[in-house]
């Protein structure tokens, strides 16, 4: 994801928080506030009514939300908030502080409104999940949802994975974290070597998330690299 995809992203989030925290929002407040012409803050109104936000516009005022109109709980899904978990913590290495406190606020208010039982796991995701800035980054896997799903839902996870030395073999594993740095790369109890090992998603040929739970490891990602590391 680039930088100016990130931004977009977090503007959009405060915008629509914005708009329903206030009765009446005018693009040129909002232009001032994420210091962007109203041109970009009309692209983003627009964006938000594609994306099914009910925007009205009372003319020579502003905007405003329709009459009762709250994100509920229900439209976000498990893995729609683990993907905000994920952009959350790129956003976080925005060299912009005042950029960082306008989306921490933000997603602070996306995640009072997740259910119980979500925000427990979007929580534990948070704390799973690093990421260190790398540049020139390609998309090369499409497992992370379903890893972080099973992540957080403790789902043991049956995956067909080549080394570096192309040896293909058929695993067994507990995820447990993350990261990213120019690849990225999760962290699981490999039941077949018996111990946690890194294992990077674009190398997974194939993989199933299955019914069968796994006993979570009770400790944080700092105590894992303090006792592996």
């Amino acid at each position: 994801m680039e930088g100016d995809d990130i931004k977009r992203i977090s503007r959009l989030t405060a915008i629509l928080t914005q708009l329903q925290t206030k009765r009446i929002v005018t693009a040129a407040s909002l232009s001032e506030k994420f210091r962007v012409t109203r041109r970009t803050i009309y692209r983003d109104i627009k964006a938000l009514e594609k994306a099914g936000v009910p925007v009205l516009t009372e003319e020579g005022k502003g905007y405003t939300l329709m009459e009762g109109f709250r994100i509920p709980p229900i439209m976000f899904t498990e893995q729609q908030a683990n993907a905000l978990i994920l952009a959350e913590q790129l956003v976080l290495k925005s060299k912009d502080a005042s950029f960082v406190q306008d989306y921490s606020e933000a997603m602070d208010k996306i995640k009072s409104i997740f259910r119980y039982t979500i925000q427990d796991k979007a929580n534990l995701l948070a704390d799973r999940t690093q990421y260190d800035e790398a540049l020139n980054q390609e998309r090369n896997s499409s497992n992370l949802s379903d890893l972080q799903y099973a992540l957080t839902n403790y789902n043991l996870v049956k995956i067909q994975y080549i080394n570096k030395e192309g040896i293909a073999t058929d695993r067994e594993i507990e995820p447990f974290a993350i990261l990213n740095s120019e690849n990225w790369y999760l962290i699981a109890w490999c039941r077949l070597r018996e111990e946690f090992r890194f294992f990077r998603p674009d190398r997974i040929q194939k993989m199933d998330v299955l019914t069968e739970k796994f006993e979570p490891h009770k400790m944080s990602l700092q105590e894992y690299f303090d006792k592996y590391q």
